[in-house]
């Protein structure tokens, strides 16, 4: 069953380049048809599965911001560090 630690896990797959963004839809958009997922009184996995499956659709778009507010709801907080690498 997908939980929301597994979501955000995903989102930060897609964020370290780990996961194309077609693989992430492709994986949210799976997992909304086979209904396995675990759900809350807010609906809040279903939605944020539902809006990853639209995230190479160009309207709706996967920016920073969105990225932010999906973890936010999931109940994480995004930090961005920056490393120093040697030229």
């Amino acid at each position: 069953m997908v939980t929301k630690k597994i979501i955000a896990n995903k989102i930060l797959a897609y964020l370290k380049h780990q996961l194309s963004l077609n693989e992430l839809v492709d994986w949210a958009e799976n997992t909304l048809m086979s209904a396995g997922y675990t759900e809350d009184n807010n609906h809040t996995v279903r939605n944020v599965l539902a809006q990853l499956g639209l995230a190479d659709v160009k309207s709706f778009g996967f920016d920073w911001k969105q990225c932010e507010k999906l973890m936010d709801d999931l109940g994480y907080k995004l930090e961005v560090n920056a490393l120093e690498v040697g030229r």
